[in-house]
């Protein structure tokens, strides 16, 4: 009786000492995943002139991985579906800051032609490109306003002209962007006529946003089918699963079966790529 008792003391202790060891291997990983987390998190939302509470986004982005996915197990009785809503919680807070930035970028390219027209208008009168600056400024709308008043601001502050032009370079990683400051910079170190330049190109980046857009409009039918046929299959595959559960088991639970299962899924991705990599064109 006593031995068992020092035993089953024995056994709560090393239980609990390895408890207490998991957790808190547990907290200092986790403690390290919001640093990073919100370090990244921070830039981003900076770069996008949004400023939030990082470390109460962290704790509602942990509770929403942690209480979603018992949520839609819980009421759909099916595994599958809470995995899925793990992982599509896991890795929508990625894919929206992805599409923000990106739209973001595709908004300030737009601003671009008409914002290097009013520079180049103002240097023509006489200004001079500090001028020219703040006149954009305060006539533009966001993002592109923003971008260049941190540009004038830095420069307030004392940052070089060189370095100012490096930061916003790579803030907004837009090739037109960076012919504009590279011919500002070129006019900095050799001169010439810096009004003319600028609308030489802003009359090149006008002609390249046009065909953009026609060869958009011309190649989103072609996008379009790629999404359709590449999900196709997956909506066919979960269809034929609920009505044939017998027939359609077998392709989960035989090795002809998931081998069937992973030459679909690798040729369905080839044909999506291929597909993308077609409608994709340059200018």
């Amino acid at each position: 009786m006593i031995v068992n008792t020092i035993i089953a003391c024995l056994v709560s202790v090393s239980a609990g000492i390895f408890a207490w060891l998991f957790f808190r291997q547990l907290y200092e990983k986790l403690s390290y995943y919001k640093e990073v987390v919100s370090d990244v998190t921070a830039s981003k939302f900076s770069e996008l002139f949004l400023f939030i509470d990082v470390a109460k986004y962290f704790y509602y982005y942990v509770a929403a991985i942690l209480i979603f996915p018992l949520i839609v197990t819980e009421l759909s009785g099916d595994i599958s579906l809470g995995i899925l809503t793990f992982l599509a919680v896991l890795f929508s807070p990625y894919l929206i800051l992805k599409a923000m930035i990106r739209k973001r970028l595709k908004r300030f390219e737009q601003q671009l032609p008409d914002a290097l027209i009013m520079i180049a208008g103002s240097i023509r009168s006489g200004a001079s490109l500090s001028i020219a600056l703040d006149s954009l400024i305060r006539e533009s709308s966001p993002p592109l306003s923003q971008e260049f008043s941190l540009l004038v601001r830095e420069r307030k502050l004392g940052v070089d002209m060189d370095t100012a032009l490096e930061n916003m370079e790579r803030r907004i990683p837009l090739e037109d962007l960076s012919m504009f400051l590279s011919a500002i910079r070129i006019s900095r170190e050799v001169g010439g006529n810096l009004a003319e330049t600028i609308e030489s190109l802003a009359e090149t980046i006008r002609r390249k946003l046009v065909m953009e857009g026609k060869i958009d409009s011309l190649t989103a039918q072609g996008k379009l089918q790629g999404i359709v046929m590449s999900s196709l299959p997956i909506f066919l595959m979960i269809a034929l699963l609920k009505l044939e559960p017998d027939a359609m088991g077998m392709m989960f639970t035989t090795k002809i079966g998931w081998l069937a299962l992973t030459i679909i899924f690798l040729m369905q991705i080839l044909g999506f790529l291929a597909i993308k990599k077609i409608t994709e064109i340059n200018v």
